[in-house]
């Protein structure tokens, strides 16, 4: 039963409006003594002609009998309305059963693509705890679309082009060693070799016309050059892959900066045949200041390109080969700028499609505990921050389950989740500071806190062994306790559907949390392996039924869920 929709045909007939209308205007009274849904009739006084409060005594006399509601109350100018708790129970509890791991998921995307461009790490470059929002925000974003019937396809669109290979060649050539590189952390190896550079650099500049003549050559698919710069993407993707692992992040293509060069003549020569461009300085460029924007350099002076000029071919490639629905470039808004010029290059061009593109930006990520930057410029590394929240929480589980088996393995699940979830507990935008106490605390809003509730509930059905699916007294689950958390469950289809809308996982991972703090208080308050029956059927099913919930919603956001803690 769709209790919104049945409130809005009922109110629809009774207002002479559409019963999309009458959805937009309905809200949620902040306390549940108030009702389920509120009517704020002063956004009927100009229909009605009349005060609000006469507005609604008028409605609650005329509105009968609305299937799935108990009673209608009015309170100044609001009317409210309360659902049957015993048919809100049923129908919350038989589809969460019903959908189990895909509740809340919809054929909304049937048939439509949509292409997440995100993490897109350099090759030969550290994998820096900068990296950690564009990966787990895009991978959060894939697995919501995917939910919602979209067949997505994840892009790691690689840094993998430009002058800087050529330094790394002849930093390779002159002071590299390829057994301590292939048995070595591999990709710290080439930054420190990539570091000698710079510093030899300085005392002999000459170093810099070499590294230009080995990345010309590199271009040319010269073979020694060609073969170490394969080399160095080879052993970047087999480091960072360990990182992958723990986030359960994985793309469709890696497809980088080098993929596109050969596409770089034919863009060039499209966007000089629709005249959008002009010679400025002895650069090609795209004049965009009719849009109050810099001008989009197509070309540099020497007439190589740059990302710019392979982020259009990108796009046209990525509408060719997957004719998306949407493409979404999940990037720091730093590139705001950026992506406003290839948008409005794209356009005109003539290209329609451009209005699909979409600039996903996020805030920065700092580390209130700065101790892993030991030397000055030093980065902070991904798997650094990540393996020591695993034996953070590891310590953790020994003082607080002793006993516990798979210590190791729920110390990965527990230590990766706390930091995911962490950056996706807040609006994308906003600038976050990780802090181990505040991530690691499994009393407070916190992934660790939600896992906890996860495997608590696991327990509870561990030692249940089961219930009757077939025969629940729904009437036994009108304390608010229960009601609440009914009321937590059944928010969190509308929350993944609005994440995705929004782009926006923090609203599942709040979803998930108020889930959690309703558990936790229906837990405290009822006796759930009652001695009657019919009292602990039902509180088994809803308890089955949050767990499911906490269960959709944590892998949403990317986060595993241990069943013992």
């Amino acid at each position: 039963m769709d209790f919104k929709q049945n409130l809005c045909a009922a109110l629809s007939n009774a207002c002479g409006m559409t019963a999309e209308q009458i959805g937009d205007m309905l809200e949620t009274p902040p306390n549940p003594a108030m009702g389920d849904f509120a009517l704020p009739c002063f956004k009927l006084a100009k229909t009605f002609r009349k005060a609000p409060p006469a507005i609604a005594a008028e409605l609650a006399r005329n509105l009968g009998e609305i299937e799935g509601f108990s009673r209608i109350e009015t309170a100044g100018g609001y009317l409210n309305f309360f659902t049957d708790k015993s048919a809100f129970a049923r129908t919350v509890i038989q589809r969460v059963l019903s959908e189990g791991d895909g509740y809340g998921a919809s054929t909304e995307g049937s048939g439509k693509n949509i292409c997440l461009d995100y993490s897109s790490i350099n090759i030969a470059k550290p994998f820096g705890i900068h990296h950690i929002t564009t990966t787990v925000l895009g991978n959060s974003l894939r697995r919501i679309f995917d939910h919602l019937g979209y067949k997505t396809v994840s892009i790691n669109h690689l840094g993998d082009w430009g002058t800087q290979f050529g330094k790394m060649i002849v930093a390779y050539d002159k002071w590299g060693d390829r057994e301590k590189i292939e048995n070595g952390n591999s990709v710290r190896e080439l930054v420190a070799l990539y570091v000698k550079f710079h510093e030899e650099a300085e005392k002999d500049p000459s170093l810099e016309d070499e590294a230009r003549a080995a990345f010309r050559r590199i271009e040319l698919h010269e073979p020694h050059e060609w073969e170490l710069f394969q080399w160095f993407k080879t052993l970047t993707l087999k480091d960072v892959a360990r990182v992958y692992d723990l986030l359960g992040v994985t793309f469709d293509s890696y497809n980088g900066e080098a993929f596109y060069e050969d596409k770089m003549p034919a863009v060039v020569q499209e966007l000089k045949d629709k005249g959008l461009t002009k010679i400025d300085n002895g650069m090609t460029i795209v004049d965009l200041s009719e849009y109050d924007m810099p001008p989009c350099i197509i070309l540099k002076s020497d007439g190589s390109t740059i990302y710019a000029t392979r982020d259009i071919a990108a796009a046209e490639y990525r509408k060719n080969t997957y004719d998306f629905y949407k493409s979404l470039y999940v990037v720091a808004y730093q590139q705001s700028l950026h992506f406003r010029q290839i948008f409005k290059v794209l356009e005109l061009m003539g290209y329609d499609w451009a209005k699909d593109c979409v600039h996903v930006s996020f805030g920065m990520v700092s580390m209130e505990d700065m101790t892993f930057s030991t030397r000055k410029g030093n980065a902070v590394y991904l798997e650094d921050v990540l393996n020591a929240s695993i034996e953070k929480t590891l310590e953790i589980i020994k003082q607080k389950s002793p006993n516990l088996e798979n210590k190791q393995e729920v110390a990965r699940q527990v230590g990766v989740g706390a930091l995911v979830f962490g950056v996706l507990y807040n609006g994308r935008i906003k600038d976050y500071t990780f802090s181990w106490e505040k991530s690691l605390n499994f009393d407070g809003e916190t992934g660790p806190y939600a896992q906890y509730t996860y495997a608590r509930a696991c327990s509870v059905m561990r030692k249940a062994d089961g219930f009757d699916a077939e025969n629940i007294d729904f009437s036994v689950l009108s304390d608010e306790a229960s009601a609440a958390l009914l009321r937590a469950i059944d928010s969190l289809p509308g929350c993944i559907k609005q994440a995705a809308e929004k782009y926006e996982p923090y609203l599942i991972s709040r979803a998930v949390i108020d889930i959690c703090s309703c558990f936790n208080k229906f837990y405290y308050d009822n006796r759930i392996m009652d001695d009657d029956t019919a009292v602990r059927n039902a509180r088994l099913a809803l308890t089955e039924a949050a767990r499911t919930a906490i269960r959709t919603g944590l892998f949403l956001v990317g986060l595993e869920a241990p069943e013992r803690m």
